[in-house]
């Protein structure tokens, strides 16, 4: 048990280490090449925040362990949805921009429901013994295809800001070669924890990963989200969360199920119910709030619904 927690501990801080290098080093190379600020927040910094579920969700499907992998994926959206969103706006009151309202929001909601689907009747309480195949797997990278374009398709939109002092090509490249080997070692070392300690203490792999390796993977996104609104940047904060979401179930939940098909054994119809309601949640704001504007009430009671799902899951585990 000891040495898995060791694994455990030490595979999360490799690849979160991994991650922030890895965009340090990409970043760096496309201010470099004269690549605009919209692209890499749209895409490298994005991407870079979701890298370690990435990692975590291929390593766990290529070992056989797909209820981490789609676990890791849950857990993440709801942990984004919920405790990070929450947590920001405990910090400071969200307002949603009026192209979040009609983009970045409906396209959280639309990956949440495209899951729902590829998941078979799921919400019908028909989860064990189902699988997302891997035509569902591709159907996911679609819509990811779909993503990619609207986001180089609204690249020309405002003017792009001075940004960091690029760095030297030489340590750009150092930066990915590192963050490249962290992410690998880190993440085979966190499965390989992760199981075993799921393993020890009767844990199934499905409540593992919806619970202590979603919120691990996360903690990328909830250092910018919160960094981000202590320095009152709310957009970074938001737009930061509902890119993870989109890319967590488009790419990384695509690309996992098209390696091996993920069985659905061992969720709950109230995984798939708690994520719906967190992404229903953020469209019924803006949309029938009559204010576009997540306050500090609201949030504190997302980080209670968080805890207490959360609490759920280990209780009926």
């Amino acid at each position: 048990m000891i040495l898995s927690i060791v694994y455990f501990v030490i595979g999360i801080v490799l690849v979160i280490l991994g991650a922030d290098w890895l965009t340090k080093g990409a970043s760096g190379i496309a201010r470099r090449f004269g690549i605009s600020e919209l692209v890499i927040g749209l895409t490298i910094v994005a991407l870079g925040t979701s890298l370690p579920e990435l990692v975590i969700s291929l390593s766990a499907s290529l070992k056989g362990s797909a209820g981490i992998s789609l676990g890791n994926v849950i857990g993440s959206n709801i942990f984004n949805g919920m405790f990070i969103l929450g947590t920001t706006a405990l910090i400071t009151p969200i307002f949603f921009s009026a192209k979040m309202l009609t983009r970045e929001i409906p396209f959280n909601l639309l990956a949440t429901v495209a899951l729902i689907l590829v998941s078979g009747n799921i919400l019908y309480g028909e989860a064990d013994g189902g699988f997302i195949t891997r035509n569902g797997g591709l159907l996911l990278l679609c819509f990811l295809m779909i993503f990619i374009r609207y986001t180089f398709s609204i690249t020309n939109e405002g003017e792009d800001g001075e940004g960091d002092v690029p760095i030297t090509l030489g340590k750009a490249l150092i930066f990915i070669v590192g963050g490249l080997a962290g992410l690998i070692l880190g993440g085979n070392l966190f499965v390989d924890g992760a199981t075993e300690i799921a393993r020890m203490c009767g844990l199934s792999e499905a409540v593992i990963g919806i619970t202590i390796v979603s919120a691990g993977s996360s903690l990328p996104e909830l250092a910018v989200s919160v960094n981000a609104a202590r320095k009152g940047n709310v957009g970074i904060a938001l737009g930061n969360v509902l890119g993870s979401n989109i890319l967590n179930i488009f790419f990384i939940l695509g690309c996992s199920a098209t390696i091996t098909p993920i069985s659905l054994a061992g969720f709950s119809p109230i995984d798939f119910y708690v994520l719906l309601f967190s992404s229903l949640l953020i469209y019924m704001v803006t949309k029938f709030g009559g204010k576009a504007v997540i306050t500090r009430i609201e949030g504190l009671l997302l980080v209670t619904v968080y805890i207490a799902y959360t609490v759920y899951l280990i209780m009926n585990a």
